[in-house]
């Protein structure tokens, strides 16, 4: 089981983005990438004064326009939140961290929203997780580098008592993609999809079973080839 990137998107904060930083060092996590932030926040004092032994991670920090290009090459995305969303698995930190030692994923992501906000739909959309941290009623949310500081300790606990065993590459995000773009395509053709309104459901759903089959590089390339030919003109 390999640490995670940290994807943040949209934070506000300079005072979280240092704490993060900190709480990445305690925790050995080192990838880390921001999307779209506040044009200021790189800049504000907040960020050196909570990043305590942790000023390289705020120079490596990687600064992209979207989540696409954020997760592309991670093979197992998942979002943090709260909510619950028909179809996608839903975790604690402990069985994410338990259930990651199952995949052998090479590349995956921890993905979390701006602190006012969260996650929005299209951003869950592209997650094939969830996970949330179980809380109060009265007060389910936590601070954004709070619960950077929970997943950290889990993921860590868990990575120093694993044996890691050799396994297959597994596709990565932007293989995904593909594949999803040619099995739109090869489904259209062969008449399958005839309601515009059904399109997006069915490819996600049949999309969804490969992916918990734990789908690899090679095998994502072979399902998008095969899509490709039932998508050729007859």
């Amino acid at each position: 089981m390999v640490p995670p990137r940290l994807v943040l998107l949209r934070p506000r904060n300079a005072d979280n983005l240092g704490a993060i930083a900190r709480a990445m060092k305690n925790f050995g996590l080192s990838d880390w990438v921001v999307v779209s932030p506040n044009p200021q926040l790189l800049e504000a004092p907040g960020l050196n004064r909570m990043a305590v032994k942790a000023f390289d991670l705020i120079e490596s920090v990687r600064l992209v326009p979207s989540l696409e290009e954020a997760i592309a090459d991670c093979s197992w995305v998942v979002g943090t939140t709260m909510r619950s969303i028909e179809g996608k698995q839903r975790l604690t930190p402990r069985e994410l961290a338990t259930h990651l030692g199952e995949r052998g994923d090479e590349k995956w992501a921890l993905v979390f929203g701006d602190e006012r906000h969260g996650l929005r739909n299209e951003d869950l959309a592209q997650c094939h997780a969830l996970s949330f941290i179980p809380s109060a009623d009265e007060q389910p949310s936590l601070n954004l580098a709070q619960a950077v500081i929970v997943y950290g300790y889990e993921l860590a606990q868990a990575r120093r008592g694993e044996v890691r065993a050799s396994s297959p590459v597994l596709a990565d995000d932007a293989a995904v993609r593909q594949l999803k773009h040619a099995m739109e395509l090869g489904l259209r053709a062969s008449d399958f999809l005839r309601d515009p309104r059904d399109d997006r459901h069915a490819v996600e759903d049949l999309l969804a079973s490969l992916l918990r089959g734990r789908l690899t590089r090679r095998e994502a390339a072979l399902w998008t080839s095969a899509w490709r030919v039932v998508a050729r003109p007859r």
